[in-house]
């Protein structure tokens, strides 16, 4: 397939309700959109940089730069033959992750409109765990819940979480709202599959507390110690009976291989902008299903866009946690991108069926948030 122009959209929504983690307080989601024309079909990604350099170095305007200065001349006017040709000819850029994941992503899409498949579909063609196995119609989600101003603000969140369906409940935490954030809500709904995520905050010398969570029977505690680090994790996991899952660390599959390889984790989140692409998600999903290890999926407060991309992610066999994936409304009170996902009753979400990833977007609503637009060539 020769691809002919590719165009990048920066977007912002206003978030239904704000949303806040030990990085900060966000009120609004800025985002690129990337489109890419081939054969007379358009694919979509969703780069998830933030504004500012919090979860990572990348930030939107990085992204924007390496998109169209450096991915953009790699595959426009190439002849491709899959998108994982393309993330090969990524390989030469160090870094920019999300940059990468974004452009490879919207060539999936394309790759799957061309061949009449859901996305889901051709990233089981390609992991070969998946291979001979019944596809899921539908993933098992959760629900992340953002550090509230009061405990019992946080509780009513939760609270209206569990009415709404939701059948596990992640926490952020941060020292100082940690374990008698996490026994107030444990006390409160004692059966809950609950999680918590620490988005870095913590070090070695916070141990004593993290091992005070062990007595809540959580799913695991995501991410507790340095944004880059697996010596430190594989040193606290030896004290902990929870496990532990990286996020922030495992950026390829390669950092996912050397995690495992020294025990500094017993799960791992899999973000297919964190880890550059599809391709280097099914490689890290498949890793994990050979070394025994179970995966979820984590969410970046994405658009339909992106949360279609994850919900066909998910349905890989390996993918035995709920994700970070909640219903679209959970996060914009208007989406860009049609049809929205919904919260099934069972605490799931339908995967799309549809060529490439099910949903398409709006142009009338996307041209009421785009701030910024660029057309190459």
């Amino acid at each position: 397939m020769r691809l002919h122009r590719l165009h990048l959209y920066y977007i912002e929504l206003p978030f239904v309700h704000p949303f806040e983690t030990s990085f900060g307080r966000e009120d609004t989601r800025p985002t690129i959109l990337v489109a890419v024309e081939g054969d007379g079909l358009v694919g979509w990604g969703e780069c998830v940089a933030q504004a500012g350099p919090w979860y990572s170095y990348e930030t939107i305007e990085t992204a924007w730069h390496i998109l169209r200065d450096v991915l953009a001349p790699l595959v426009l006017g190439w002849e491709l033959r899959s998108p994982q040709e393309a993330a090969q000819r990524f390989r030469r850029v160090r870094g920019h992750p999300m940059a990468r994941a974004a452009l490879e992503n919207a060539l999936w899409d394309l790759f799957a409109q061309a061949q009449g498949v859901s996305l889901a579909q051709l990233l089981a063609q390609a992991s070969a765990v998946a291979r001979g196995v019944v596809a899921r119609s539908a993933v098992p989600v959760g629900v992340s819940v953002g550090i509230e101003p009061t405990l019992d603000e946080l509780l009513a969140q939760v609270e209206g979480y569990v009415a709404a369906g939701y059948g596990r409940v992640k926490l952020k935490i941060k020292p100082g709202w940690d374990v008698a954030v996490v026994r107030a809500v444990r006390e409160r709904w004692p059966d809950l599959p609950l999680q918590v995520d620490a988005n870095s905050a913590y070090t070695l010398a916070d141990a004593a507390t993290l091992q005070a969570l062990d007595q809540f029977d959580l799913l695991l505690i995501e991410q507790p110690l340095h944004h880059e680090d697996i010596v430190d994790h594989a040193a606290l996991q030896r004290l902990l009976r929870t496990p532990i899952c990286l996020d922030e660390s495992i950026t390829s599959p390669e950092h996912a291989r050397w995690a495992l390889d020294i025990g500094a984790c017993r799960v791992i989140n899999i973000k297919v902008g964190r880890v550059g692409g599809f391709t280097a998600a099914v490689a890290i999903h498949d890793l994990c299903a050979q070394r025994g290890v179970p995966v979820w999926c984590g969410g970046m407060l994405e658009t339909n866009v992106g949360r279609a991309g994850n919900v066909a992610l998910a349905s890989l066999p390996n993918f035995t946690l709920p994700g970070d994936i909640s219903a679209s409304a959970r996060y914009f009170h208007r989406d860009i991108a049609e049809p929205n996902f919904e919260l099934n009753a069972d605490s799931t979400i339908t995967v799309p069926r549809g060529p490439g990833l099910g949903v398409q977007v709006a142009p009338d609503r996307l041209a009421e948030v785009t701030l910024r637009r660029l057309t190459l060539p």
